[in-house]
């Protein structure tokens, strides 16, 4: 059924990857890209297709080391040029939970509480458990960066931006009413969150291997952003600007994913924070194909197969889109293909196959 994946003799090319989002290559054809795999997906892929035991992660470093070979080998067999691997500091918030709706799932899904938050107060600040860096395991960016095949590289960020730390510390609610009533305390919390992580950044722009930045930030909803961009550039933005530079000062492209309408702060993102990519796109906002003709000529576009389709749509539905795009998209340049956001648990394992080997056949092979 699958011409081309796994992929049989992977050939993987970081630099080439990178060189052609960056417009220094414009005579390759478009590379492969994803942002997230879920265990869901990824397990039946490494048992019945890699045909191979599935490692499940935790316990020991021996069982860990298994558990993030495993990992590296996915992203290989599976014809991608490196291997996007984050974590994160953790923020003490309030969150919700219920039982993940996807077929053969044991997980429980969780998710922000949007109207209770663990900061409400400048008391609340002043108690906070603030998580610090120098007490953070990098054991497994180190390992993963260190252990790569030949010609791979490494993608990595902290795990949740800082609009998504900053509105779930204080719940988007509590966010919303506080830009208003208590600015200073927003400030306070959006400065403290920004400084931890530009010293978690610190840590991972020496990791060998790297070949970009590509944090996630979600910014923005169906029809607009989830706060007024006004408060966005004054809270938020600032902070992707000193991680983008950070970033540039090694050499690094920043690459951006965010879900949502964020056009309304699309400018400042190109030109002030300076990302070099944007990821996240759903057509019901705007197709990638649109998106690239209006701004494809500053930045990268990344991604593009609609989640919707991949979730509901058929196999062939899936390999036409996925083609389409490559010969719209792919003959302007700076463009990878995969999906819209990420490939979650409620995904067929078909549909994502079928993404990528119409992908690679369109490539050639490899």
């Amino acid at each position: 059924m699958f011409r081309h994946v796994p992929v049989r003799r992977p050939r993987p090319d970081g630099g080439l990857f990178i060189g052609t989002l960056m417009g220094k290559r414009k005579d390759v054809k478009p590379r492969l890209v994803e942002y997230l795999v879920d265990d869901l997906v990824m397990r039946p892929i490494v048992t019945d297709l890699m045909g191979r035991e599935w490692v499940a992660g935790g316990g020991d470093r021996a069982t860990e080391r298994r558990a993030l070979d495993q990992f590296i080998d996915f992203w290989h067999c599976m014809g991608y040029d490196f291997v996007r691997f984050e974590q994160g500091l953790s923020f003490t918030k309030h969150h919700l939970s219920a039982p993940d709706a996807a077929i053969g799932s044991a997980k429980l899904r969780s998710w922000a509480d949007e109207h209770r938050g663990t900061i409400v107060s400048w008391d609340d600040f002043g108690k906070y458990p603030w998580p610090k860096v120098e007490e953070f395991d990098f054991f497994p960016l180190e390992y993963v960066s260190s252990h790569l095949p030949d010609g791979m590289g490494f993608i990595t960020c902290h795990a949740g931006g800082p609009f998504e730390q900053v509105s779930q510390i204080f719940s988007l609610e509590g966010m919303c009413i506080a830009v208003y009533d208590d600015p200073g305390l927003v400030r306070a919390v959006a400065e403290k969150v920004g400084e931890l992580m530009t010293a978690f950044y610190r840590h991972l722009l020496d990791l060998p291997n790297l070949l970009a930045i590509f944090p996630g930030d979600d910014m923005g909803f169906r029809t607009g952003t989830m706060v007024s961009p006004a408060h966005l550039r004054d809270f938020i933005l600032p902070w992707h600007k000193r991680f983008a530079a950070m970033a540039h000062e090694r050499g690094l492209p920043y690459f951006l994913h965010s879900c949502g309408n964020i056009l309304p702060i699309i400018d400042d993102l190109i030109s002030d924070v300076r990302i070099d990519g944007k990821h996240s796109f759903e057509d019901a906002i705007i197709p990638i194909q649109e998106f690239q003709e209006r701004f494809g000529d500053r930045i990268a576009v990344l991604g593009g197969v609609d989640v919707d389709l991949l979730a509901a749509g058929s196999p062939q539905a899936v390999r036409e889109h996925t083609r389409l795009l490559m010969e719209t998209c792919g003959e302007r340049g700076r463009f990878a293909v995969g999906s819209g956001s990420s490939i979650a648990s409620y995904i067929p394992v078909e549909n994502y196959v079928s993404m990528l080997d119409e992908a690679l056949d369109f490539r050639g092979g490899a």
